[in-house]
């Protein structure tokens, strides 16, 4: 089921938004080589219930944690783990999800742990940009397939990128994962007809190699990691957005400057 939300609920979804920008703004000076994994977990937890929230993955379909993170060559749904410690070089994603007083938000961020590959860093801008190029096409009257397309398209042109298709973007608001899919690929034209008032999310999740991932069980963490295919490196971006008759409104901005006409 799909729900329209009304001008006062995406205000409240962005007041949510505020708070999970808040933890990526602070992400920002605390990610760093030796940095354990479960710090990230703590400092997640602690700031948005500073701030009134609940992170909202906790509970859902059982898992255990506030935020999914996912390093070098998991793509996403990873765990945090104490005692693992990032390393110069990593490519870590962080996804993580808020409520506050009811009202869902959800972003995902890549990090680069100290000094990068000139290829990871790439990659990194080539899913930013094309989160940006996905968000654009997210207007009233557009399609599904439309938001996709620009992502894909993009990604493609890019050589050896690969465009996941197994994982997607998705409704939210009233849960954290609601109708419709949003998939990070697709066709210009086709798909559910976007309407005012609607909110989703779009997340590319781009590989430096194949597009196809599989499973990975590790026994230790008890857990089942999403990885490439090939053992490339994947990086991802993920905003919230509400469709408004004045184009599409990011609720998860880290950057008002940069997201000027993106924002309320």
């Amino acid at each position: 089921m799909i729900t329209i939300k009304s001008p006062r609920e995406i205000e409240k979804m962005g007041d949510s938004g505020h708070v999970l920008a808040g933890v990526h703004l602070g992400l920002r000076d605390l990610i760093k080589p030796g940095l354990d994994t479960w710090e990230i977990e703590e400092f997640a937890r602690d700031y948005i219930k500073s701030k009134g929230g609940y992170p909202s993955e906790m509970g859902f379909d059982g898992y255990k944690f506030a935020t999914c993170i996912s390093i070098n060559d998991e793509i996403a749904h990873g765990i945090p783990r104490k005692g693992l410690k990032l390393k110069n070089g990593d490519v870590l994603k962080v996804d993580l999800c808020v409520n506050l007083d009811g009202f869902e938000s959800d972003s995902c961020w890549t990090y680069a742990v100290g000094d990068l590959s000139d290829e990871a860093t790439h990659l990194m801008d080539v899913t930013k940009t094309a989160l940006y190029l996905g968000i654009d096409q997210a207007k009233v009257g557009n399609r599904i397939g439309d938001i996709g397309n620009a992502m894909q398209r993009y990604i493609e042109s890019e050589n050896h990128m690969g465009d996941v298709r197994d994982l997607i973007g998705h409704g939210i608001q009233p849960s954290i994962h609601e109708q419709p899919n949003v998939p990070g690929y697709g066709q210009a034209g086709r798909g559910l007809r976007l309407r005012e008032g609607m909110t989703i999310t779009i997340e590319p999740m781009v590989n430096l190699g194949s597009w196809k991932m599989k499973s990975r069980y590790d026994a230790k963490d008890d857990w089942e990691y999403y990885v490439t295919a090939d053992g490339s490196l994947s990086s991802q971006y993920e905003h919230t957005l509400a469709i408004t008759k004045a184009g599409p409104k990011i609720l998860t901005s880290q950057d008002p400057e940069f997201d000027a006409k993106y924002l309320l």
